[in-house]
C-alpha cells in the first residue's frame, strides 16, 4: 500500500481514524509517524467497502498493537462508522466519534504540527453536524480535541434534498425563497427545469416540504452558478462551482481583480448572510449591458473573500485569536484560496493551509486520527 507518511509534532499512542464517506482514506498513527491510506474514493459501492476494509486492517497491522481508540465520522450511517463499531467491537476499543468539519481543521493542525487554539474555517459540499444538521459553512474554534462552533452560514433550503445538490437551478430558487421572492421562482426557472419542476419546487419551499437547510458553501456557490446561468445542472461533483471558477478567471486574468461589492453581506449573530451578493447576481448589470457573466462571477468572488475576511477579523476582535486554518472542497478554488489568504495576512492574521494533504474528504481520517491523539492526552 503506497502510503503517505508524515511526521507527528510528539509521540503518539497507536490511533486508527477511518475517514468518512466521500474520498475515504484510512490513518494510522503511533510514536511519532503518521501513515495514511491511498485514497479509497466514495463508499457507495461494495468494492469500496471492502478497500476500505482492506486500507484499515493493513494499517491495524502496522500499529502492531491494537489501537488505544478508534475515529469516525459523527454520521452513523456511513460504512466508515459501522466498520468502526465492528473493529471497536472485535478489537474491545473504544470509539471516538469526531464531528466532519472538525477533522478538516484538526488535519491542518497535524500537518503544520499547531497545538495551540486557532480558528478555523471549513468550507465544503456538506457535513453532519452535532446538531444532526447539514453543515458546510463553518467559523471553528479548535484546541485539540475541543472544537466549538462560533459561526456560520446562513442556512439555505435544499428542495429536494440531495437532488438540490445536483441541480443547481435549484439552489438558486432556494435564494429566491429566502428572499421572499417565491412568486418568482416558477417564471424565472421554468426554462432550466423539467415540464412543471419550478413549480413544483416553489411549493416545496413554501410548504417546507423535503426542503432540509444547509449551511453549505458549496451550495452557495451552485446557487451563483444557477443565478447567472453558467450551470443549471451538474454532470459531475462541483461541475457548478469550477464552471463559476473558470468564468471569474477569464475576467480576473483580463481586468484584474474587481472591487467588492461593499453591501453584498451582513453578518448577524455570528452568521454571515451571502444573499445579498446571491441577488445582485440575479440582475447583474455586467450581464445586462452584454459584457457576459465573467464579471459577474468575479464579483462574486472578489466579494466573497471580503465578507469571509470580516467574518474572521471579527472572531479575531473577540477571541484574540490570530491564526486561522482553513480545510474543505471549496478551497479547491484558487481564487478563494489565494485572495483570502493575501487579504487576511494584509491584516496580521496567520494562515495554515493544507499542503501535503487535500484540502478536500481525503483529509478527514488524518483530522480525526489527529483528534483522537489528543483526546488520550487529555
Amino acid at each position: 500500500m503506497n502510503t503517505l507518511a508524515f511526521s507527528l509534532e510528539t509521540p503518539a499512542p497507536p490511533v486508527l481514524a477511518l475517514g468518512a464517506w466521500f474520498k475515504n482514506t484510512v490513518c494510522a498513527a503511533r510514536g511519532g509517524e503518521a501513515l495514511l491510506s491511498p485514497l479509497v474514493g466514495d463508499l457507495d459501492s461494495a468494492e469500496a467497502c471492502k478497500a476500505h476494509e482492506a486500507a484499515a486492517a493493513e494499517l491495524c497491522a502496522w500499529l502492531g498493537d491494537a489501537p488505544r481508540l478508534i475515529a469516525h465520522d459523527l454520521h452513523p450511517d456511513f460504512h466508515s462508522s459501522r466498520h468502526a463499531a465492528d473493529l471497536g467491537a472485535q478489537l474491545d476499543v473504544p470509539l471516538l466519534p469526531v464531528q466532519h468539519h472538525h477533522a478538516h481543521i484538526a488535519a491542518v493542525c497535524a500537518e503544520h504540527g499547531w497545538r495551540a487554539p486557532l480558528l478555523g474555517i471549513a468550507l465544503d459540499g456538506v457535513g453532519l453536524g452535532t446538531d444532526g444538521a447539514a453543515w458546510g459553512g463553518e467559523l471553528l474554534q479548535v484546541d485539540g480535541a475541543q472544537c466549538t462552533r462560533i459561526g456560520h452560514l446562513l442556512p439555505l433550503a435544499l428542495p429536494g434534498g440531495d437532488r438540490a445538490a445536483r441541480e443547481p437551478w435549484r439552489m438558486a430558487a432556494a435564494a429566491f425563497h429566502a428572499q421572499g421572492r417565491t412568486a418568482e421562482i416558477e417564471a424565472r426557472f421554468a426554462a432550466v427545469a423539467t415540464p412543471g419542476g419550478a413549480a413544483m419546487v416553489a411549493t416545496m419551499l413554501s410548504r417546507n416540504l423535503n426542503s432540509p437547510r444547509t449551511s453549505s458553501m458549496g451550495r452557495v456557490f451552485d446557487a451563483a452558478a444557477g443565478l447567472l446561468g453558467i450551470c443549471s445542472h451538474m454532470k459531475f461533483e462541483a461541475e457548478a462551482a469550477i464552471a463559476l471558477e473558470q468564468a471569474a478567471t477569464r475576467h480576473i486574468d483580463a481586468h484584474g481583480w474587481p472591487l467588492p461589492m461593499t453591501d453584498g453581506w451582513i453578518i448577524r449573530d455570528d452568521q454571515l448572510d451571502l444573499l445579498p451578493i446571491l441577488m445582485r447576481l440575479d440582475g447583474a448589470e455586467e450581464v445586462e449591458v452584454g459584457v457576459g457573466v465573467d464579471a459577474a462571477a468575479a464579483h462574486f468572488h472578489a466579494t466573497l473573500v471580503a465578507a469571509l475576511a470580516d467574518w474572521v477579523m471579527r472572531a479575531v476582535e473577540r477571541s484574540s485569536i490570530t491564526t486561522l486554518a482553513w480545510s474543505g472542497g471549496c478551497f479547491l478554488n484558487r481564487l478563494l484560496s489565494s485572495g483570502l489568504k493575501q487579504n487576511l495576512e494584509m491584516r496580521g492574521i496567520t494562515v495554515l493551509m493544507p499542503q501535503r494533504l487535500s484540502p478536500g474528504d481525503a483529509c478527514i481520517a488524518a483530522g480525526q486520527a489527529w483528534v483522537a491523539i489528543r483526546h488520550l492526552e487529555q
